[in-house]
């Protein structure tokens, strides 16, 4: 089966107090969305990437190429919508292969381990899905609506990342659904179409960067070769 990797990268620098769009933000010399996508083109010279992005963010994308000399031969531009749902039906649906196995992951999360690339296509080849997560370090608690904020067992919560990889006839099936504000991410949105999520390890390294906090952490972990 083909394999895409559809990457969405929407975001703006508001909680950055940054004017400049989060992906576009620089760290160790390149935009941080040109990290991400090195780190799909190094899983697969043949892998075909699309890259959604907001219309007003088009141009600007073309010139960052431009001046890094960015390889983007092989990538498919597509424009995003006004909300995540939107945006990555838009860009399963530019994909005509309905056989495909498409990961779909966040722009800003550059540090994407390559074994985990990799497991996540395999398991979606075998099984139609896999969702890459963490276990959380810290204690948690949740709202069980009687005023009162209970604990959860820690060895029970798991953090979700992405890549969130899916076979093609999965995802077309799942996104004819109505938009719902249940849909926190592309694994609800299938698992609410009555699909089982596969759950595989991510790692710790795997940030997504939207914060200052997580940019100083960014710049920390390059040294690190991540």
């Amino acid at each position: 089966m083909e394999e895409y990797a559809v990457i969405v990268a929407g975001g703006n620098g508001s909680r950055m107090n940054n004017s400049i769009p989060k992906q576009f933000i620089t760290i160790g010399g390149l935009p941080i969305l040109m990290h991400t996508i090195k780190k799909f083109q190094q899983y697969s010279l043949t892998l075909k990437i699309v890259l959604v992005l907001p219309e007003n963010q088009i141009e600007e994308w073309q010139y960052l190429c431009e001046k890094y000399v960015f390889n983007n031969h092989n990538i498919t531009l597509v424009i995003g919508g006004n909300t995540r749902f939107q945006s990555c039906k838009n860009g399963i649906s530019s994909i005509e292969n309905k056989n495909a196995i498409i990961a779909i992951h966040d722009g800003v999360r550059p540090f994407v381990a390559l074994t985990t690339i990799a497991q996540s296509f395999k398991l979606a080849f075998e099984k139609g899905n896999a969702v890459a997560t963490v276990v959380s370090k810290d204690s948690a608690r949740y709202n069980n609506d009687l005023d009162y904020f209970e604990a959860i067992e820690r060895s029970k919560l798991r953090l979700v990342q992405t890549p969130q990889t899916f076979q093609n006839k999965i995802l077309i099936d799942a996104y004819n659904q109505p938009e719902s504000i249940n849909f926190t991410d592309d694994a609800s949105v299938v698992e609410n179409a009555g699909y089982k999520i596969n759950l595989i390890e991510g790692s710790y390294e795997n940030i997504k960067i939207t914060t200052i906090e997580d940019l100083a952490l960014a710049e920390v972990l390059l040294k690190y070769n991540y």
